[in-house]
């Protein structure tokens, strides 16, 4: 499917914007009195912030791809 540089822009924003929401999540769960009670879900965070930063990187590629052929 072909997506317009602008569609991938608003991807990388929304994405940007969940991550940093995730990313406190995370840091809050970990700095909470006994973190190993909520080991799963520290985990969970944890491979959702590697999937999101993954998929930001795919979408700067992607948009670099745009302007380059441009």
């Amino acid at each position: 499917m072909d997506y317009t540089e602008e569609d991938l822009k608003e991807a990388q924003r929304q994405i940007s914007s969940t991550l940093q929401k995730l990313r406190r999540a995370a840091e809050t769960l970990e700095t909470k009195e006994n973190p190993d009670r909520y080991k799963s879900q520290i985990t969970l965070a944890k491979r959702r912030i590697r999937a999101f930063e993954i998929s930001l990187d795919l979408l700067q590629r992607e948009i670099e791809q745009k302007k380059e052929k441009a």
